[in-house]
């Protein structure tokens, strides 16, 4: 996959992220059918946890509910790490 393709899936995974949380929001509100956590966190986890931080915070959606705000956040910090190891590799 080229650099290209894997930057705009990224971008494509984070705006879905995004509109997800969004809708789930909506829906909290309303009362209506809302979005599994699980989909939530993979969404996340198949790149989009920069959308699903930001949108957490933007939308104050399950920002305190548990284990869900723990495995974000755990998600996120993988991801940064790998970010961090790539980088140290690309140095080298």
């Amino acid at each position: 996959m080229t650099f290209i393709a894997l930057l705009l899936a990224l971008v494509v995974i984070n705006l879905l992220t995004v509109l997800t949380f969004a809708h789930d929001k909506a829906r909290a509100s309303s009362g209506g059918w809302r979005v599994r956590e699980s989909t939530l966190l993979n969404l996340a986890f198949f790149g989009g946890s920069p959308g699903a931080l930001w949108a957490r915070r933007r939308f104050r959606h399950k920002t305190r509910k548990q284990p869900f705000a723990t495995y974000l956040d755990l998600i996120a910090m993988v991801h940064a790490g790998v970010l961090i190891g790539l980088a140290t590799l690309a140095i080298w």
